[in-house]
């Protein structure tokens, strides 16, 4: 029988991935604002890599199970050493410009090297003492596990090791993964108030998975820099400010199953005026699009009452004065070409040049463009003359027997 993988263990390394983007997020969202002057990025020279104008910052995260502590031979203090050691001593780390950072969520027991390696401000740092008691726990340590970590420990000189030991910062007791969640929610709060906050950070965060996933794959895709963050974060606040609102890229990007729609009334109407299968094929996206994108945006609370129905009254009034202007000029004798060339006006100007939005500054075509199609296809709206009974003889059938 196959030896069963245990959950809980596949499941703290999940947790430990979800933790670790989304402390490179949070730090990302603190250095912003700070200047553009950083870069942030992910299992680079560590978990995290931050670059700066002062030097470069290596992160080792942990992310433990709460009561779980940092001690001397801890298997997490000696496998983060281990790391350290092999990059100082393959020249791959210069101790002048960097800085050693272990954040953990285990709490640092009094006297352990760990605690003696907290940042200045948080416990008074003991260097030296520190270097005494690692050495001592690798001397008295019979862990078979960390042997490899004991020889990168060995084979940096003493000097080295004292330098090593005065660049690293020990953060214990750190917030866990559900806390910096809690983090981000309060920084994303600041940005755009407590409406829109959540969907706003689930697009920032959606924004940055795809972000560090194309960087983690792609040798030639740099780190997240101060620059490419301001311009992303300034983007999506500007889309959650009242007068927009957010437009998702993966909708934006969606492309229908033409076949699925061949019998949706906005599909008949555009037949009515003989548009090539191309332009229907267009339609079809910006209404799958439109439909998506306002679904999205209700079901997060985004709308505010009566914004839809607003928007699709200026839409429908805007189309009703061509639409009559049209009608009056054709007249009751007109040739069915004549009809199909005035419907095709009135098709290309709401495609084109239609001046009504759901907010000022929310200027995506296919939000427009679908919204037509999907009056369209509640008849509210058509582009032939005789839309409306056009549509009745297709649309509803005739009873058997019927004289």
């Amino acid at each position: 029988m196959a030896e069963k993988t245990d959950p809980f263990e596949a499941s703290a390394s999940a947790i430990g991935y979800v933790y670790q983007l989304r402390k490179a997020l949070h730090l990302c969202i603190e250095r912003h604002g700070r200047g553009f002057d950083w870069s942030v990025a992910i299992e680079a020279g560590d978990d995290i890599e931050e670059v700066s104008k002062d030097g470069t910052i290596y992160y080792q995260l942990k992310h433990r199970a709460p009561g779980v502590s940092l001690t001397d031979a801890s298997t997490d203090l000696w496998k983060t050493l281990r790391i350290w050691a092999h990059a100082i001593a393959n020249h791959q780390l210069d101790l002048d410009e960097t800085d050693l950072v272990l954040m953990t969520t285990a709490e640092l027991p009094r006297g352990s090297a760990a605690s003696m390696l907290q940042p200045a401000v948080v416990s008074r740092r003991d260097e030296s003492g520190a270097l005494k008691a690692l050495t001592a726990a690798r001397e008295s340590s019979t862990n078979k596990d960390l042997k490899k970590a004991f020889e990168a420990f060995d084979a940096l000189t003493e000097e080295q090791r004292q330098v090593m030991t005065s660049r690293i910062q020990v953060l214990g007791r750190a917030p866990d993964v559900e806390a910096v969640g809690g983090l981000l929610l309060e920084r994303a709060v600041t940005a755009v108030g407590h409406t829109y906050a959540r969907p706003f950070l689930s697009r920032l965060e959606g924004w940055f998975f795809q972000r560090t996933i194309r960087q983690l794959r792609a040798r030639d895709v740099d780190a997240i820099s101060g620059n490419e963050f301001d311009q992303v974060f300034t983007d999506y606040r500007n889309q959650f400010r009242p007068e927009n609102l957010p437009i998702d890229e993966d909708i934006a990007s969606l492309e229908p199953n033409l076949a699925m729609y061949g019998d949706h009334v906005f599909v008949r109407q555009l037949h009515l005026i003989n548009l090539g299968a191309p332009r229907v094929g267009r339609a079809v996206r910006d209404y799958m699009r439109a439909f998506a994108q306002r679904s999205r945006w209700s079901d997060e609370n985004l709308l505010l009452p009566g914004d839809i129905s607003r928007f699709e009254r200026r839409l429908v009034e805007e189309w009703g004065e061509l639409f009559e202007d049209m009608r009056d000029e054709l007249g009751d004798e007109v040739a069915e070409t004549a009809k199909v060339a005035a419907a095709r006006d009135i098709y290309r100007w709401a495609m084109s040049q239609a001046s009504g939005r759901i907010r000022p500054d929310c200027d995506e075509p296919f939000v427009v463009k679908g919204s037509f199609h999907m009056l369209a296809d509640d008849q509210r709206i058509g582009w032939h003359t005789d839309f409306g009974a056009r549509l009745m003889s297709i649309l509803e059938p005739t009873e058997a027997g019927t004289a």
